[in-house]
């Protein structure tokens, strides 16, 4: 009987037991997942989430209204699962991130639908997203306020629009990922000259053909809580952006700086 006698973890064994065979048998016992209550699903939610076995057929049948947070990195899911978070009228976090080849599943039409659905976003993350577009950022911007992480990295359609809508809407944004985009140096502009600007403290622009030392210099001049930021693999930035690095910061702001003299 000692192995028992932690009452509450010989329980706790149980239930990862039983969760463990849903998980293993998600499409068997689907009618009853359903009825689960919030505390069992967040648990059931984080399993199959890190196994990539949440999809458009079982979403809605795995999430409850409360939920706050969705990692789907690994999970093989398109605009058909966004447009069922109708009811997740919580959640705060969602990563869509990819990290090898492109999520192409995934466009501005489901995005535009978890922005509506979704208000109170706080991060929302599409690296390598490569089908969304200018329009799904701006329905995040306009519907998504309270935004303070975003990273549409390597979302090759993305310009200036994008950035101009989140510096006019998301003043509480701190961290934004654009790097591999389209955008130039006016939307850097438009972006850390709006309400955000005071906040923002780490920056992604790297691989950005189109930016300039202008970018940079406007980073560095508009943001004073900055200390990450990245803009490596820029060809048109050149050793005037490490004199302003020099001149307008001092040596020991950043925590991580990266860039690439041509």
């Amino acid at each position: 009987m000692s192995h028992l006698s932690g009452g509450g973890g010989a329980v706790r064994s149980l239930l990862d037991l039983c969760l463990y065979c849903l998980t293993e048998n998600i499409s068997r016992y689907a009618a009853d997942i359903k009825p689960l209550p919030p505390n069992i699903k967040d648990k059931l939610i984080k399993s199959l989430s890190v196994q990539g076995w949440i999809t458009d057929s079982n979403i809605s049948t795995v999430l409850h209204p409360a939920v706050e947070a969705l990692d789907l990195q690994v999970c093989d899911i398109s605009d058909n699962a966004l447009q069922q978070l109708s009811n997740c009228k919580q959640l705060k976090k969602i990563n869509l991130n990819v990290w090898k080849d492109k999520r192409l599943t995934v466009t501005s039409e489901g995005v535009a639908a978890l922005a509506s659905s979704c208000p109170y976003l706080r991060e929302a993350s599409f690296k390598r997203c490569s089908n969304l577009t200018d329009n799904g950022v701006l329905a995040l911007a306009l519907n998504c306020r309270l935004l303070q992480v975003v990273n549409i990295g390597g979302c090759s359609s993305i310009t200036d629009t994008a950035l101009h809508a989140l510096g006019e809407n998301c003043q509480h944004l701190h961290s934004v990922d654009f790097s591999s985009t389209q955008v130039t140096d006016d939307g850097v502009i438009a972006l850390v000259s709006g309400t955000c600007s005071k906040n923002l403290k780490e920056i992604h622009m790297e691989r950005c053909v189109n930016l300039t030392d202008i970018a940079v210099e406007a980073v560095l001049t508009c943001c004073p809580l900055i200390y990450i930021f990245l803009f490596h693999g820029c060809p048109l930035i050149t050793d005037r952006s490490q004199e302003a690095l020099e001149q307008l910061v001092g040596p020991n702001k950043f925590k991580q700086v990266s860039w690439t003299v041509y």
